[in-house]
């Protein structure tokens, strides 16, 4: 028997995509077509606003780009500080930051999308930094190129050697990219038919994440 972390497990890890993926689209839908997660798409959009002479335009891609950087260097500052905590794991303090962050992005109107926008790729950001593992896999909880780039790249070697743990870990990277799905889809739908507070299903489903991190460790085989 080993003992893993909560934080790893595959349950835990579906849900923080989920959350991922409802971003993704809330933000698409609602704030001006910028992506939380994708900032590939952001900055190709924005070099693409930039070289047209579209600097405001391209702006709007220009910062949610430099607040998912800020997001990585906060939970990368927390993880170090609050490493050996007692009374919270650092990563339910980042899970929580996130929970507050979204929810106050619900009251934020559509007129303020650019600040809309670089807080929900902050909190993405500090989400991807801090949960990279599924099972022991390294995976990642808000974008799919990497997970399907690992996932496809596992199954070739299961058809090649037949290895039941190559299979086993294409398949995590299936299910993270299956579930990330869902929430986009969730997401979209949502969004445009409750409108900009819509994000606070996020909130709620990382409040789910956040109760589960409560435990501190699981035990497998």
């Amino acid at each position: 028997m080993r003992t893993k972390q909560t934080s790893e497990s595959f349950v835990l890890s579906a849900i923080i995509s989920l959350s991922g993926g409802f971003q993704d689209a809330y933000t698409y839908n609602l704030r001006d077509k910028v992506f939380a997660n994708a900032q590939t798409g952001n900055i190709v959009l924005m070099s693409q606003h930039i070289m047209s002479g579209e600097w405001v335009q391209g702006l709007h891609y220009l910062m949610p780009i430099f607040a998912f950087a800020v997001g990585i260097l906060v939970a990368e500052q927390l993880s170090h500080r609050f490493k050996h905590s007692k009374k919270m794991h650092w990563r339910q303090m980042v899970v929580l930051l996130e929970i507050i962050i979204l929810a106050g992005v619900a009251f934020i109107p559509t007129s303020y999308n650019m600040l809309a926008n670089a807080l929900v790729s902050l909190a993405c950001a500090m989400q991807v930094q801090s949960f990279r593992k599924v099972n022991g896999y390294p995976y990642a909880s808000t974008m799919c190129i990497g997970n399907l780039r690992s996932g496809t790249d596992s199954f070739s070697v299961f058809l090649r050697s037949r290895e039941k743990g190559a299979l086993k870990k294409a398949l995590h990277y299936y299910g993270i990219i299956f579930v990330f799905a869902i929430g986009a889809g969730v997401g979209g739908i949502l969004s445009l038919k409750l409108g900009i507070r819509s994000i606070l299903i996020s909130s709620a489903i990382l409040f789910v994440a956040f109760v589960m991190m409560m435990k501190k460790h699981m035990k497998i085989k």
